[in-house]
């Protein structure tokens, strides 16, 4: 298919064959910006299979030449269209998709479309999105709950500090991991004994990821308990968190916790404290 022509692929994402229509968009990618004029005509297609295709491959060629009709796509008809323009203007990360993207959040939409702007203008970091994702947090769909969580730790303004504190809380265990995941970006250090009851969390996933925000934000006062995790927690991602959190602190107290700690039995948590030694310059062959 490497010989076709950029019209010959376009005509080709028509097919009802699903792999061949795949083959030819990845070809399209390839073709980088010489396909852009001929893929943003197809968002007018009538086929939304070709919209949905054509959106996808404008995003991944990341030309800025096609954010305006990425922009109009917000409002297809279909849903999985609406999806992928906005992914798309995500990966772009153009600064005039900020607002239309927040006029998707305010105006609702359905919860794929929802997280999939959420998660867009994550990856944009602007904060004017700062309140529109707030209140996402508060949405009915667990999953975008969790991309505003998560874009909330990439826009990185203080407004959401007390918000992702509640989103610890939150029914959804995804949604509390990447709320933890976020304060920790934000070095969100009032959120210290939120985060410290969260290394109590009954998923894995949240121990991990709130050990680590403690660590990120070198939350000393959390030394004790992070030990307590590394050396009794039964599952290995929350004990590796542990120690790549005790790592991060760059404190020489945290060195003969974790010396204690490496005849662990999991060898990804001995490679997560061998890590976190060589983080400090602790040297690890005289261990």
């Amino acid at each position: 298919m490497n010989t076709a022509s950029i019209p010959e692929l376009m005509k080709i994402l028509e097919s009802d064959d699903k792999d061949i229509q795949q083959s030819a968009a990845i070809e399209l990618i390839e073709r980088e910006d010489d396909a852009v004029p001929e893929l943003i005509e197809a968002m007018s297609h009538p086929n939304g299979q070709v919209r949905y295709l054509a959106a996808w491959v404008l995003g991944e060629i990341g030309s800025t030449k096609a954010v305006n009709v990425l922009i109009g796509a917000l409002g297809d008809d279909e849903e999985r269209v609406q999806d992928w323009a906005a992914k798309a203007l995500g990966e772009i990360g153009d600064s005039r998709a900020v607002h239309p993207l927040i006029d998707v959040l305010r105006k609702g939409g359905s919860p794929s479309t929802r997280r999939n702007v959420a998660a867009a203008l994550g990856w944009l970091g602007d904060s004017a999105a700062t309140i529109a994702l707030i209140g996402v947090l508060r949405d009915d769909d667990a999953l975008a709950r969790g991309a505003a969580a998560e874009a909330l730790g990439k826009v990185g303004t203080m407004l959401a500090i007390n918000p992702l504190i509640d989103a610890l809380e939150d029914d959804d265990e995804w949604v509390r991991l990447r709320a933890a995941s976020a304060l920790g970006n934000l070095k969100a250090k009032q959120a210290g004994e939120s985060l410290l009851k969260a290394l109590n969390d009954n998923n894995e996933w949240v121990r991990y990821n709130a050990a680590l925000a403690l660590g990120m934000m070198g939350h000393t006062m959390a030394m004790d308990k992070l030990a307590h995790l590394l050396q009794h927690d039964p599952n290995l991602n929350a004990r590796r968190g542990a120690a790549l959190a005790l790592g991060s602190m760059q404190d020489s107290r945290v060195v003969p916790i974790l010396r204690n700690a490496l005849p662990d039995q999991d060898a990804a948590v001995q490679g997560a404290i061998i890590q976190a030694l060589q983080q400090l310059g602790y040297d690890v062959s005289t261990t």
